[in-house]
């Protein structure tokens, strides 16, 4: 969030009462920016300093922040809090700062703001307000109108949990089945989705939650870890939170069409799991080091409390972490020279296919519905990141407003990528050759059964790359035993009794450029064949290459019949060999768009999801593309619907959401735990740099490099590998790290 207060106001926004200040808490300067007392960060104590306006909230500024809204209400009042986040600086004041800060000047003053997301007793009436922590002061406190509902935490899941398998209907319900003696229930509770449909009393405008029920393999019950997944129920209750209420219980149609069939004994099957000590493990796999003698490339230094700044081969950008985004870049600049003003995967949809009641409903927004902060791991050395690793810790908020610790969410590391360039000069057989070396600044989530390994990479070409890897386990449904091996209409069974529906998995991922600067223009080149001409193309050969400027806002596509290639390009500056505009393209993979047509919910509410390329022209608070509140949204405030506002991006500032993504047909393969599938998006310079920016890289020599030929030597015609020979170094090795 900034701190531009136009774009918060919702549909049915009212006042709440004026807030009195609490008193004065000796932990935190409320006169000043705030410093915390000695914070554990990153696994060492953390001296007190200054905040920077990007930097993360710390545990005093949750602390304070909860303070100041729980003294807008009567006392004892309780507040149940959704989100206690750093509400940015809107752009036109941090421009100014940044760039004194990087000039090593006075920077100019900037209050500090976070952002608050929170209920007030048991009422599912949603506030949302700005609180100042340099005034101390509550600058705006409001409750949101209907169809205004925040992630889910937690606790509250847990709750849902207990409450749905305590409840005696569900209880009957599951007798019905006469599972085996000591069964153990697992529950999934999913947002409920959004359908427009009105039950009786019930009407989806109201905040409920879909359970999904499975059970562990009742052979082995006592396991924790046994794939439940393997086996689905067909019961699925349908829970309110705020109260803990039982809504309905639904029944899940297990054939081929909408049908619901009386609950009948379940039949065995097998288990089909996933942990290692189920399976029968490989042993010829020997032990495979990354090792840096002498260290790290990079280097890490903290620009404010909790936010990070790295450098590494003319790379420098700030790392913050927040409970939405997870890890958000900012300041991006390579050999000193602006490129990225802001980079953060905005959003994500994972709309399924099956239009059968309720499965019609489901359609996961992970970052909006969940979190990537709040859903990030405490990575492990050596399983998650390989090599000389730097964790970066987080704190996030807790309902009742407390620090909570959320370390090691972010791993840095270095890695070889293969050749980066090469050439041999064939007559003198000279071969130069350098690897890619790249920097990998990643997070994982896990959000229920599936997990994304996202990372930001950079390589030593001046290359940045978003990469996206999908993997954990298919949310599954039950399908009648006995159509497992017959073809189902909208999924794929991947183990007896088990369907795998359909889905998409669409990402977007949005850019604040400033390359060579601010005032960046978007663009698009085209390839196009030059009709023959007894002149010009007597041969037909030729093509030339059409240049297109995106002077208003909209929503494209890559046309990769025509080759079309985006780009950010920097109007004013101009490349000192051929006198082009200094740019950044985009490489993005083809993405097929939603499937769901664009009166449904799914597409209402995934406003990214129809085009591979969105322009829209910068505005404070405009962060998300699915919208501020995606859970049983409705559309309408979203990157779709900003981009509608056909703006002129003429002399503006444009801010780029790049969409990617797979159609997930699932396979057998994916089950019981998915080879992860990765995506990536790769903006490269162009004309940006007088000479290939990686030609000043060290060669890659055997002496530095110490590999190992396995069959003592190079290998001759009538030779060939033996693996099993004496394993031995070629060349000098001399204990050098590789540059």
């Amino acid at each position: 969030m900034t701190a531009k207060d136009t774009g918060l106001a919702t549909s049915g926004a009212s006042a709440v009462p004026v807030c009195k200040t609490p008193a004065a808490d000796p932990a935190v300067n409320k006169t000043a920016p705030v410093a915390d007392a000695t914070t554990i960060v990153d696994g060492a104590a953390a001296p007190p300093r200054l905040s920077h306006p990007l930097g993360p909230v710390t545990p005093g500024e949750i602390t304070q922040s909860a303070a100041l809204i729980r003294a807008c209400w009567p006392e004892g009042s309780v507040c149940q809090f959704r989100a206690i986040t750093l509400y940015e600086p809107a752009k036109a004041e941090l421009i100014p700062y940044l760039a004194a800060e990087r000039a090593g000047e006075s920077v100019p003053a900037i209050d500090r703001r976070v952002f608050v997301v929170y209920y007030v007793g048991s009422s599912d009436a949603l506030h949302e307000a700005v609180v100042n922590l340099t005034t101390s002061a509550v600058e705006r406190n409001v409750r949101l109108g209907d169809f205004n509902h925040p992630s889910a935490n937690g606790e509250e899941i847990i709750a849902v949990e207990k409450a749905a398998l305590a409840h005696p209907d569900v209880q009957a319900e599951i007798a019905k089945l006469q599972l085996p003696e000591g069964t153990q229930i697992v529950i999934d509770p999913w947002i409920y989705g959004s359908d427009g449909v009105k039950d009786g009393k019930f009407y989806d405008d109201k905040r409920v939650m879909q359970c999904f029920m499975y059970m562990r393999d009742p052979q082995n019950s006592s396991e924790p870890d046994s794939c439940h997944y393997s086996f689905p129920l067909p019961i699925s209750p349908v829970i309110d939170p705020a109260t803990m209420k039982l809504v309905r219980i639904d029944i899940l149609p297990t054939g081929h069409d909408e049908t619901v069939k009386p609950l009948a004994p379940w039949k065995p099957v097998a288990a089909n799991e996933y942990i290692p000590e189920a399976q029968a493990l490989r042993t010829d796999l020997k032990p495979l080091h990354v090792d840096q003698p002498e260290g790290a490339s990079f280097t890490v230094d903290s620009f404010s409390d909790l936010g990070r700044l790295i450098k590494w081969q003319k790379w420098d950008f700030k790392v913050g972490f927040n409970q939405r985004e997870g890890m958000v870049l900012y300041d991006v600049h390579y050999n000193n020279k602006p490129l990225f003003y802001r980079v953060s995967l905005s959003d994500m949809s994972i709309p399924y296919a099956d239009p059968r009641a309720p499965f019609h409903r489901k359609a996961a927004f992970d970052l909006g519905d969940a979190g990537a902060g709040i859903m990030a791991n405490n990575l492990q050395l050596g399983c998650d990141c390989l090599g000389s690793i730097y964790y970066i810790g987080g704190v996030l908020s807790d309902a009742e407003g407390k620090a909570m610790d959320m370390p090691n969410v972010i791993c840095v590391h270095e890695q070889d990528a293969g050749i980066l360039w090469k050439h041999t000069n064939y007559r003198t057989n000279r071969a130069v050759v350098v690897r890619n070396r790249e920097l990998v600044v990643q997070t994982i989530l896990t959000v229920s059964n599936y997990e994304y390994i996202l990372a930001f990479v950079f390589n030593t070409a001046g290359d940045f790359t978003y990469e996206a890897r999908a993997t954990g386990i298919l949310s599954t449904q039950p399908v009648d035993l006995e159509l497992s091996q017959v073809p189902h209409p909208f999924g794929t069974v991947v183990h007896p009794g088990v369907l795998a529906v359909y889905h998409q998995h669409l990402f977007s991922l949005r850019i604040d450029p400033m390359v060579a600067g601010h005032g960046n223009t978007i663009m698009y080149d085209e390839a196009e064949a030059i009709p023959r001409d007894p002149k010009l193309n007597p041969f037909g050969v030729g093509y030339m290459v059409r240049k297109t400027e995106i002077d208003t806002t909209g929503g494209y596509d890559l046309e990769p019949a025509k080759n079309r290639v985006f780009k950010i390009i920097n109007p004013a500056v101009h490349n000192t060999v051929n006198g082009a505009a200094v740019g950044y393209k985009v490489m993005a993979p083809p993405m097929q768009p939603i499937l769901a047509d664009v009166d449904s919910f799914h597409n209402k509410r995934a406003e990214f999801g129809d085009h591979s390329i969105y322009a829209t022209r910068y505005a404070d608070d405009e962060l998300y593309s699915g919208g501020l509140y995606t859970n049983q949204s409705r559309g309408g405030t979203g990157v779709r619907s900003w981009a509608d506002r056909k703006e002129s991006l003429k002399g503006g500032d444009p801010v780029l959401w790049v969409q990617f993504g797979i159609n997930h047909i699932p396979r057998v393969e994916d089950f019981p735990v998915m080879p992860a599938e990765v995506l990536r998006v790769m903006l490269r310079p162009v004309n940006f740099f007088d000479k290939n920016p990686a030609i000043d890289v060290a060669p890659s020599t055997q002496g530095v490099n110490c590999s190992v030929a396995l069959n003592g030597s190079v290998e001759s015609e009538l030779g060939g590998l033996n693996p099993n020979a004496e394993s031995k170094k070629t060349g000098d090795c001399c204990g050098v790290s590789n540059p």
